[in-house]
Formats: C-alpha cells, structure tokens, sequence
C-alpha cells in the first residue's frame, strides 16, 4: 500500500486497541507488570505503558521510568524490546495438540485441539520482530509440510509495528536490514514523534485493512516537517547502534568453522541454560510429549518449545550426538548465521540482541562472530594442515 502518511495523537494506541477490539480481534501489546515489560492480552480502556525506558548490555536488561516534566515522561513507546518475543503468541510455549479417551467399547476417541478463537492483533511489533515473524512463517509454513498450529494463529492476525527511533546498547537490527525503519509486512505502521513542540504519530497503511483502520481513526494528512521527521528519525537511529555485525563474512566463516578455538572459549562461559533460544523470536524447535491421567483412560499430547542447548535434543539411538557445551554453541551460532541461509533462504537472526541482554554470563553474539570470521582468515593465511593460532582478540 502505499497510502498517504496520517498525522495521529498521543491517544493512538488506545484508539486503535478500542477499534481493533470491536472488530473482534484478541488485541495483545505491551505492559508494564512489577517492573518488567511483558506482552499481554489487552482491551478497550487499556493504555499501553507510557514514559518507561529500557537500558540493555551484555547480561544485563533494567526497565526504568522516565522521571520529570519533559517531553520523554510522555513517550509511548520509549523502551523497545523485552525478553518475550511475539512468538509467544503466534507459536506458543506449550501447547495441546490432541486428547485421546479410551472408548466403551473398545479403541480410542481422538479430540483434537480446538484452534484459537479470534484473530490475533499485536500492536507495538518493532521493525525486527516484524522480520521475525515474517521468518517463522517462511519455517512454519512457506514448505510442502505447513504447522497447522501456526498457521490457524497467524491467518487473519493483525500487525501493529512500532518504528524504532532509538536504538538500544544491544541492537544490530541494521546490519540484518531488519530494522530501525519498517517498509512493509505490516498492517499498520507507527512512528512516535515526540518533542517540546510535538507528541504524535505518523501513522502509515500497509494493507487494505489498514487502510481502513486509518480512515476509522481519522487523524489530518501528515505535514512535510513530520513525514520528514520520521525519516530523519529513522535514519539517525540506524546509524546510532552501537553494535554491527558482518553477515556475509560470518555466514562464511561459520560454514567452515567447526575446527575454530572460537567454540572451546566460548563453552568455557556458556552456562547451556537456552536462555538465547528461548528469548529468541526466530527460534521454533519444539518437542513432543506424551501424558496420561492415573487411570490410564485419558491421555494427552503437548507439544513445548526446545532448545538445541538440551542434551536430549540431538539424542539419537545410543546417545546424544552434540554431548559438549562447545558443540552445542557452535550448532546454535552456525544454524543462526549460516546455514539457516541454506536452509530457508535467509539468516535466522534480525538483530534484536535479546540473546546478548539475557545471556546470564554476557555472551555476545555480535562479538563471537567477529571472531569467528579473524579465526577462519588466520586459518585461509596458514599453510595447508596448521589451525588458527589462538583465540582472537576479544574486544
């Protein structure tokens, strides 16, 4: 679509959960519960947090509220990424895929898994979840075997992004394309211009139904000044991140990487708690179990998310195949950065830097990967049959 901008009020997040609510939409957006920002079901009269601001490093996330008068109490949208992601919603953690009943006379009775109830609508999606999920549907079901799960939950889900206009210490979205700026994908998109002289929205339409969104909402044509504000915005906050990463040389370097000191130094620190897949919105493994109740005449099957940081999830017949913490890091990076390429086409990581915020021990993916790429060119410098000399420098 490629619709003219709108110029919306602070007030728009709450007009567009009310409206998107009547329409008979399950709204879902941001909250702010006991300090930590969570993704929650919302409805009309909900407002959204505002004048909260997020500080993330390696290891380390805090949630903080903007104290004072200035214009950046009132933001709606300071903070940008916590640990859950949309996946949350879209692909859940736990799930019943079917309950079986042991019948009178004999056999069994299947019931499967109603699906949900109302399409979803996620408002407050940055520009690199948005990506995000735009992946897990090529994995989901861009294949000849589509998730059905997934499928029945993402059809007819409504997509708020929310462009980003200051990056956070962790993110890379940049060098992934994946963001600050959002181009399409979306339903509806928002950028918070906020100021001494202005608090709004340029509020763009990227489908049919947003257009029609827009046009419930009213709102006047966005001026000049705004609509170039937002690029301005945009652009700054693409060149402000404070961390890049070299996608074509790690997705190199990694492919023939497995020789690398890289992994031994780095399973020297990993805890394996899958704290990074899970806070990951790309991630999708999943695993399948079985349960009965006491009697033996009901029973169910669950499917939940799993890590390739477990030591049961390469288990083949006689054991684990990736028994080392360093194979298991070296499996999770390399499937991320590069062979997800062969895979489905594309990198399986948008640059959020979740995975860097909530690593307990501060590992840094953007850092690891620098490495990895100096270790593979020592190793292409050596003669033929001599490994990487050392470590790498650690910046």
């Amino acid at each position: 679509m490629n619709g003219s901008a709108i110029w919306l009020g602070p007030d728009a997040p709450e007009r567009v959960i009310a409206h998107l609510g009547g329409q008979g939409f399950r709204v879902v957006g941001p909250r702010v519960e006991d300090g930590v920002l969570v993704l929650e079901e919302l409805t009309a009269g909900d407002s959204l947090p505002t004048g909260w601001h997020d500080r993330a490093a390696p290891g380390s996330y805090r949630l903080e509220r903007r104290e004072g008068n200035g214009p950046r109490a009132r933001e709606r949208f300071g903070y940008r990424v916590g640990a859950q992601a949309w996946k949350r919603y879209l692909h859940p953690p736990e799930l019943r895929l079917f309950t079986a009943e042991r019948a009178a006379g004999g056999g069994l009775d299947l019931h499967p898994e109603k699906g949900p109830e109302a399409p979803l609508a996620l408002i407050g999606v940055r520009p690199c979840d948005l990506t995000a999920i735009a992946v897990q549907d090529r994995v989901l079901m861009g294949g000849r075997h589509v998730d059905e799960a997934y499928a029945a939950r993402r059809h007819g889900a409504f997509l708020v992004v929310v462009e980003c206009t200051t990056p956070g210490a962790t993110c890379f979205c940049a060098s992934f394309g994946s963001g600050p700026g959002a181009e399409g994908g979306f339903d509806l998109a928002l950028t918070e211009l906020i100021d001494d002289e202005r608090h709004g929205f340029v509020a763009r339409a990227g489908s049919a139904r947003g257009e029609a969104l827009l046009e419930a909402l009213g709102g006047r044509p966005a001026s000049a000044p705004e609509t170039d504000g937002r690029r301005r915005a945009v652009d700054e906050a693409a060149h402000a991140m404070g961390r890049r990463l070299d996608v074509d040389g790690a997705r190199s370097a990694l492919a023939e990487g497995a020789g690398l000191p890289l992994w031994n130094d780095v399973a020297e620190r990993c805890l394996n708690c899958a704290n990074c897949t899970l806070v990951c919105p790309t991630c999708f493994c999943v695993t399948i179990e079985d349960v009965t109740d006491l009697s033996g005449d009901v029973a169910e099957r669950r499917r939940r998310w799993d890590s390739c940081f477990s030591l049961d999830f390469s288990y083949l017949h006689g054991g684990s195949v990736r028994r080392s913490g360093a194979a298991r890091y070296r499996q999770w990076l390399t499937h991320k950065l590069s062979s997800w390429f062969e895979q489905f086409g594309e990198a399986g990581c948008v640059g959020c830097g979740r995975c860097i915020a909530w690593c307990p021990v501060g590992i840094d993916l953007t850092q690891e990967a620098a490495i990895a790429i100096e270790q593979r060119r020592q190793a292409d410098a050596m003669p033929r049959g001599r490994g990487p000399a050392g470590r790498g420098a650690r910046r």
